[in-house]
């Protein structure tokens, strides 16, 4: 490994989905760009990888820098293909990670099921006790520690976790029998609950630490894999990660807290739209990421992305490391229509994925998905999509439209069709209102960021529906995962529990917590193979009143604040959040929180965009006319090539821009206007 290479020049940012593997190539300093979208290689992303890089023509022993986005292991912990583990738990508490939180699968009745992420016979109790003050009630018992461990070896687990009652209060015995572990457990993968969550949710802790022990082993066999391959090609760098709240870590790190690169592909595009927003003069978004499998939305409030911590990815699986608040609906171009055993039309969530894929694809689909039905409504080109094998025709996609939806549902194939469309935009509406309206926030005060490669088909549809005044669609919305890759900086979050009535609260001890994050966060992103050109740390406090379960967050501006200042701020928090003061109840400091940020040299994203391209009027940029239904029926529809738009067009709906990597439809009475970075900003009237 070279040392600090410049993020100035020929850098690869690749993100890979369940759908495609998306690429960019830039080199900053001769303003080239390059872009690729290749199958998911599902067996073994890497491979995925290499194939984009290829594809894009890239000369990896010349490049600086390459950050990647993964989902292995978001999709080991979503099919629960998890490496074997075991835990090692205080005596008498075993259970905890079965016991949860009493809640159901389902609001209604005691259907569905769960299963833990590590069996009951993987789980074995020792004896050892702290009490809540972190006082010792019973010593470890280290021959037992080592009798588990030897058990756990001996029924084939790859790694363990140690998960003690109260660690976050006095980790002492973790930590000894962490210390044990090193010297006979035969690898690195051992987790010690209390340094990757010092929190006093025993059963959030243990299931993030359950979570991070069982996709060590996966994330670092991929990762070795993938940067032997990159080595052999020339790639003389390090390997950065994108993590699941928006940073990145070395790859030489990054199975440490693999927990951490859960979500790290929808993060990536978050933090891309942050980016863009900000260059736009558009602070305050909502991004909606449509891809070929799902749908995330996602909130950002003054160029800044929400963080949390209480994400749950699925049920009974919450994973309490800072993430960015990405909210996922099944509804993605590949998502499958279907009646219902009730007659109802259903949209999602099964998807057909990157094989057999939709129908339109070609490569063997035979069930309806949103991307026909576009196709079918005119939206989408069909010389283009059927160009993979032109066996496929409009008329096959209609009569499967007609058999499997419009018979069941009494309509014609196109009114099948739209109804597919309709269903599918009114789930991705409640997801977009999960992260704003459900949150205290108004939709009208943002604009809508469309990517992905299917958010554009939808997004000012959504806009209409919601209520919100502006769709902004970015230069290259069907790579902007990839591009966040390339813009994130590096980050590292830190949270340690403190769990106390705010007049007992140790000031200084206080203070004393916010020095020793800030300076292990700048000793970590010291350590990274990349150039930072500052420095600075985001602080907060969670805080909630005495007897309450849920909490707010605080943002400080300070490391060293005062007892009146958190009590005044929590006061304002929480007014803005529910409309009501409550003077007579006590607050509580919850935890302390740290977000150390190394920001990377900034990126013209005009070459996103090659000026060459660009035609001197609206007309030049038009490349025919077609067909298309809108609400209203069917509109004789002008088609423009986006990359062929002058620099400062206007173009009225309705409309379909295309470009490689998505379609845009402009609805009738909306109107789209370029900037001088390739964005497309769709003014919708309310």
């Amino acid at each position: 490994m070279t040392s600090k290479p410049s993020d100035t020049g020929r850098v690869v940012g690749v993100d890979v989905g369940g759908t495609f593997t998306d690429l960019v190539y830039l080199d900053v300093a001769a303003g080239q760009l390059r872009l690729a979208k290749t199958p998911t290689t599902l067996d073994n992303q890497a491979f995925g990888v290499l194939n984009a890089m290829e594809a894009a023509e890239v000369d990896v022993a010349a490049l600086d820098l390459i950050v990647h986005g993964t989902t292995t292991t978001t999709n080991a912990v979503l099919e629960r293909q998890l490496s074997k583990t075991g835990l090692i738990t205080t005596q008498g508490f075993r259970d905890v990670l079965e016991l949860g939180r009493r809640t159901r699968p389902h609001a209604y009745g005691m259907t569905g099921q769960f299963r833990p992420i590590i069996p009951r016979d993987l789980r074995i109790e020792i004896p050892e006790r702290m009490d809540a003050g972190g006082a010792v009630v019973t010593s470890l018992d280290e021959e037992q520690l080592r009798a588990a461990a030897a058990a756990l070896m001996e029924a084939g687990c790859e790694a363990v976790v140690v998960h003690f009652l109260h660690s976050y209060a006095n980790p002492a015995h973790e930590q000894r029998a962490g210390a044990i572990l090193a010297e006979i457990w035969p690898n690195d993968y051992v987790t010690l609950g209390h340094q990757l969550l010092s929190e006093s949710r025993e059963f959030e802790r243990g299931v993030t630490a359950a979570v991070n022990a069982s996709v060590q082993p996966i994330i670092q066999r991929y990762v070795d894999r993938l940067v032997a391959e990159l080595s052999t090609r020339g790639y003389a760098h390090d390997l950065l990660v994108m993590n699941g709240n928006g940073g990145m870590v070395s790859a030489r790190m990054v199975a440490r807290e693999a927990a951490k690169t859960v979500m790290s592909g929808p993060a990536s595009g978050v933090m891309a739209a942050a980016y863009t927003g900000r260059k736009a003069g558009v602070p305050n978004l909502i991004t909606y990421d449509m891809g070929g499998t799902s749908t995330d939305v996602s909130l950002i409030l003054g160029g800044e992305p929400g963080v949390s911590s209480e994400i749950e990815v699925e049920y009974a699986m919450p994973i309490h490391v800072p993430m960015v608040d990405v909210r996922t609906v099944g509804a993605g171009g590949g998502s499958i229509a279907h009646v219902d055993t009730a007659g109802l039309l259903q949209v999602g969530p099964e998807s057909a994925g990157a094989t057999p894929g939709p129908i339109c694809y070609g490569r063997g689909g035979q069930r309806p998905t949103i991307s026909d039905a576009n196709l079918l409504l005119g939206r989408l080109n069909p010389e283009r999509l059927n160009s993979v094998d032109a066996g496929v025709s409009m008329a096959d996609v209609e009569a499967i439209f007609a058999r499997d939806l419009g018979a069941p549902l009494g309509l014609s194939a196109m009114e099948a069709a739209a109804a597919v469309i309709r269903v599918a935009n009114a789930r991705m509406a409640g997801a977009v209102r999960m992260v704003s309206v459900s949150l205290g926030h108004d939709p009208r005060d943002f604009a809508l960021f469309a990517f992905g490669g299917a958010g554009p088909l939808h997004a000012t549809a959504l806009a209409r529906e919601l209520g919100i005044p502006r769709v902004l669609v970015p230069a290259r919305p069907g790579i902007t995962n990839a591009l966040g890759c390339v813009v994130a900086d590096l980050r590292h979050d830190f949270v340690n529990s403190i769990l106390k009535p705010l007049d007992l609260v140790d000031m200084d001890g206080l203070h004393a917590i916010f020095g020793r994050q800030i300076a292990e966060g700048r000793a970590l992103i010291g350590r990274e193979s990349v150039a930072v050109e500052d420095i600075r740390e985001v602080l907060s406090v969670d805080m909630q009143f005495v007897g309450q379960t849920h909490v707010l967050r605080v943002p400080l501006d300070t490391a060293t604040p005062s007892r009146d200042m958190l009590r005044s701020l929590f006061a304002a928090a929480y007014l803005e959040r529910f409309g009501v003061e409550l003077p007579e109840i006590r607050p509580a400091l919850v935890s302390v929180n740290a977000s150390v940020i190394g920001r990377r040299p900034e990126i013209d994203l005009s070459v996103l965009i090659d000026p060459g391209g660009r035609k001197a009027s609206l007309e030049a940029a038009q490349t025919g006319m077609r067909q298309v239904w809108f609400e209203g029926g069917w509109v004789d529809t002008p088609v423009y090539w986006r990359d062929h738009l002058p620099m400062d067009a206007v173009v009225s709906g309705p409309a379909i821009v295309e470009q490689l990597d998505t379609t845009i439809v402009i609805d009738p009475g909306h109107k789209a206007l370029s900037d001088g970075d390739g964005n497309l900003l769709v003014e919708v009237p309310q």
